[in-house]
């Protein structure tokens, strides 16, 4: 009996840090998803995918997927949702799904040039180096969306813009059999739409919230109940194998916590210790390191609540790689003599 007030002890804080972590993502998921179906049935769709049809149809995607893309710009989470609502759906299957997750990088970073880079980071790090952070940033996340454009060109045919339209025809939306598009649509009133978009997205909450509760607590255990000084120990060897000052370390461990903590940590020695190259080189090293602690405390929660623990694991995969093969090239430019 004791053990069981202990555990409810132990566990009852943790329910109060991550429901409503999980109600504030389910609201933006209901968003997206909500916003899919809407755009769908009014005939929306065509007209927004119009403006980012320069980069779906070169990755062989259907044009669908630019309005994700673009609602990603405003919110990662329900664009996330629009992808999942339509890989369900059979517009994408896992590999159009995989190259349209990597296209959404640089639009789910530019939301955060807005409300945290400038107005945070950059009075933090001062005008030069803020703005070589941000910058750096901004590539990074841009070369893996074309890296995302390309793998869609080498790895999808026409066969991928294709089913789109089959896969309207021959479902509801929601990947089961259902009306006929071209009859329904059009006998549909603006209420009806509504409606079936609001049935089509709480089916989705009910599948995805459970699983996104149960990974958050059971992971945020992990976290809290597990010594992270292990990890950050990394940080020592590979600031000096990369020529760093030894005071490179503790904003290395500073970013692997807190972003904000790390700028301030690194800001007072820009310029005696650090040079503006050196100092944007080792935040950006702080960044790998901290994937390690936030891959497990969100990317890995959110992904698996998104699209369940097998897919989930591809997008976290292929998200990780690329962002730390694209840190590291540009860390390696940024120190060379």
């Amino acid at each position: 009996m004791q053990s069981v007030v202990t555990l409810a002890e132990s566990v009852a804080p943790l329910l109060v840090d991550v429901l409503p972590r999980v109600a504030r993502i389910a609201a933006f998921i209901a968003v997206g998803v909500f916003l899919a179906n809407v755009a769908v049935g009014f005939g929306l769709v065509e007209r927004i995918a119009a403006l980012s049809r320069y980069l779906t149809r070169p990755a062989n995607l259907p044009d669908e997927v630019g309005t994700a893309i673009l609602t990603t710009a405003a919110s990662t989470t329900a664009g996330y949702g629009m992808l999942a609502e339509f890989r369900e759906s059979g517009t994408l299957d896992d590999r159009a799904t995989l190259v349209a997750v990597t296209m959404n990088t640089f639009f789910g970073f530019v939301q955060h040039i807005f409300t945290f880079y400038v107005p945070v980071l950059v009075p933090i790090l001062g005008l030069e180096v803020g703005l070589m952070y941000v910058g750096a940033r901004a590539a990074i996340a841009l070369a893996i969306t074309l890296v995302g454009v390309l793998a869609g060109a080498l790895l999808l045919d026409g066969r991928t813009r294709s089913r789109s339209a089959s896969a309207v025809a021959e479902t509801d939306g929601s990947g089961r059999p259902g009306r006929s598009t071209a009859t329904d649509e059009e006998n549909e009133t603006p209420r009806d739409v509504l409606r079936t978009a609001g049935e089509k997205t709480w089916s989705k909450l009910r599948s995805i919230v459970p699983r996104l509760a149960v990974v958050y607590v059971l992971v945020t255990l992990l976290v809290e109940t597990t010594d992270l000084t292990t990890v950050t120990q990394a940080a020592a060897p590979l600031t000096s194998i990369l020529g760093l000052p030894g005071a490179a370390v503790p904003v290395v461990v500073a970013f692997t916590f807190d972003t904000t903590v790390g700028a301030a940590t690194v800001a007072p020695q820009i310029g005696s210790v650090f040079t503006p190259r050196q100092a944007v080189a080792t935040m950006l090293v702080g960044g790998i390191v901290s994937f390690t602690v936030s891959t497990f405390k969100r990317s890995i929660p959110f992904q698996y609540g998104i699209w369940g623990p097998s897919f989930g694991s591809k997008v976290v995969a292929v998200n990780t790689t690329l962002k730390v093969v694209f840190i590291g090239l540009a860390v390696a430019v940024l120190l060379v003599p």
